[in-house]
């Protein structure tokens, strides 16, 4: 299932989107943009690059089944 970016307005008046998962669990929040454009160019930069980014694992746990 798809997931779904949420553009919401705070009581600041700032606008803010959660990326939800298709059960509607939120994977994701932004935070605060004074305006609407900047936030859908955040929305919009965060596709792009997710498609690419690696995993930088910083702690020292391991993930069976994943590779270090």
């Amino acid at each position: 299932m798809a997931g779904t970016f949420v553009v919401t307005q705070d009581a600041s008046g700032e606008y803010r989107f959660d990326l939800t998962a298709g059960n509607g669990e939120v994977l994701a929040s932004s935070g605060g943009y004074k305006q609407k454009g900047s936030a859908m160019n955040g929305i919009d930069a965060l596709r792009r690059t997710a498609v690419d980014a690696v995993v930088d694992d910083r702690t020292d746990v391991p993930v069976p089944g994943h590779a270090d």
